[in-house]
């Protein structure tokens, strides 16, 4: 008798499947059909054993449903413990359970089926009987077959197709390719520092078909599921093991990667809320609010919920991440669980929805520092300065609570805006919005403020007004630290201009004045023409 075990191999985990003991003497040669569902093996007693892949399992909230065999899938419902049978004409390939819906890829056809009612599935014909990848978003899925990419949606309408020089959908996988709502990423196997983003809806490149390119071998990537297109943030891992997020849509400039994590092994986003958690060395972490990288970069630590991971097995990889609960995969192939906290799911829909009153009253219920600093980041983000200053206060962030009273008081809605981009470390988008509202000695304050004060001079001679302000200041800077005027630009302007803080206090205030009337002015037209 010879004995022999099925392994079954992924990108992180291998483990034992099967073992079986046939009756054939030993097995000289194994054989995987393309699809990875069966397999032939030659005997040394001139039989040719056949095996077929079954009890493969798939969960999402209440539902459990299991390939009892090779046609055959259970649906068990959890919560009464119905129980319902699903028949196919043809051997089933590949499978996902997400999104209230059951997608089945058999050799021949595809079913979608509703978690609602297991009766009724819309079936379609396949291209190809190869299906190798199926991922699903709330609104379509997408299949992976040797052809190419296909995304559908749920009533079986196919919606677009990528295509790209050098395409390679055979090697395609989970961690090189993410699906949302409204985009597609795929990491480019002929250079996998670079992710192309296409549109789900038109299976086009984005924007201006310039792709991610990042300093390093990208090894995982994840779109986050939720929010509007605009906002949508795609999260990678690069060879070092580094976790960066970045915006998938940045028109007109160059997009911000930020990092948020190191030793990562592993990443998955919520389905219903931006939260991310990863296996980050020997720790469970999640990012409660990753965006706030862009807005606050210094709230992110206190928007962290770490937890010891030495429950599970070394570096175990993330299945999904659905409502308040985690499913790991271990190394030995079994599946853990971890919970979450709900909250910061239930503060992202406030949020979303701009129900300010209660994030609030839910942050004083939970009491949780990490919850008020995601609020303190969800709320500027939003530019709810009222929110923002609260929960700052919460967390004992005084100098940021004086700065949002210091935008709070601006005599505009240009200036408060340029100040709350400032407040997030846009420099360059806080003075263009200056300039573009005439606001020109508000720019060059801007820069004086910041030190930067050859982008103030430049500022002044251009628009020809407060070049005596930028000397004045700086005059008063160098002094401060005893030291005597190095730049010959400086040097130049300061033998033709008188500096008299007078006369600058008096223009400075001149200024402040014309932008308080100009904004009066604005807010009567607007309520003139609402009564209208």
């Amino acid at each position: 008798m010879f004995c022999f075990s099925i392994s079954i191999s992924h990108h992180y985990l291998q483990w034992s499947y099967a073992l079986e003991k046939p009756n054939t003497g030993s097995v000289f040669s194994l054989a995987w059909s393309a699809d990875g569902t069966q397999l032939a093996g030659a005997c040394g007693n001139g039989h040719v054993i056949f095996a077929h892949v079954v009890e493969q399992h798939w969960e999402w909230k209440n539902f459990v449903i299991t390939l009892t065999k090779r046609r055959t899938m259970q649906v068990r419902n959890v919560l009464n413990d119905a129980v319902d049978v699903l028949e196919f004409r043809d051997r089933v390939i590949k499978a996902s359970l997400a999104y209230g819906h059951l997608v089945v890829a058999t050799s021949l056809q595809c079913y979608v089926y509703n978690s609602r009612n297991w009766n009724t599935p819309l079936i379609f014909e396949l291209k190809e009987g190869t299906v190798s990848l199926i991922l699903q978003a709330e609104k379509h899925f997408l299949l992976v077959d040797g052809a190419g990419l296909y995304t559908f949606s749920y009533e079986g309408r196919l919606i677009s197709s990528p295509k790209f020089p050098g395409l390679r959908a055979d090697i395609l996988n989970p961690q090189s390719v993410s699906l949302s709502n409204d985009t597609i990423a795929i990491r480019d196997k002929s250079d996998e520092k670079v992710i192309l983003f296409f549109d789900v809806l038109s299976g086009k490149a984005l924007g201006d078909g310039k792709p991610l390119t990042h300093k390093l071998d990208i090894v995982d990537i994840a779109l986050d599921q939720c929010g509007p297109s605009t906002e949508r943030k795609i999260a990678l891992i690069d060879k070092n093991r580094d976790l960066y997020l970045t915006s998938v849509r940045h028109p007109g400039r160059e997009p911000k990667i930020c990092k948020i994590g190191s030793m990562v092994h592993s990443m998955a986003w919520n389905d219903s809320a931006n939260v991310l958690c990863g296996i980050q060395d020997n720790q469970f972490t999640v990012w409660y609010c990753p965006s706030v990288v862009f807005t606050d970069k210094e709230l992110l630590p206190k928007t962290l919920h770490v937890k010891d991971s030495s429950e599970f097995s070394r570096a175990p990889h993330i299945v999904n991440y659905v409502g308040s609960k985690v499913t790991l995969r271990q190394r030995d192939g079994s599946l853990v669980y971890s919970s979450v906290p709900p909250y910061p799911t239930l503060l992202y829909e406030y949020s979303t929805a701009a129900r300010w009153e209660d994030a609030l009253r839910l942050c004083r219920f939970a009491k949780d520092q990490s919850l008020w600093a995601c609020l303190a980041g969800m709320a500027m983000a939003s530019r709810e300065l009222a929110t923002a200053e609260m929960a700052y206060a919460a967390i004992g962030e005084l100098p940021r609570v004086q700065y949002i009273n210091f935008i709070k008081e601006q005599p505009s809605k240009e200036s408060s805006l340029a100040h709350m981009l400032l407040f997030s470390g846009h420099v360059q988008e806080a003075e263009s919005t200056l300039l573009q509202a005439g606001l020109i000695y508000q720019a060059i304050q801007v820069n004086i403020d910041l030190f930067n004060w050859e982008r103030a001079l430049e500022l002044a001679v251009k628009h020809k007004t407060h070049v005596d302000t930028v000397l004045a200041y700086r005059q008063k800077f160098l002094q401060k630290f005893g030291r005597k005027e190095p730049n010959k630009r400086f040097l130049q302007y300061s033998e033709g201009v008188e500096v008299d803080w007078e006369k600058i206090q008096a223009k400075i205030e001149m200024e402040l004045s014309k932008e308080r009337e100009k904004a009066a002015n604005a807010s009567t037209r607007t309520s003139v023409a609402s009564r209208r």
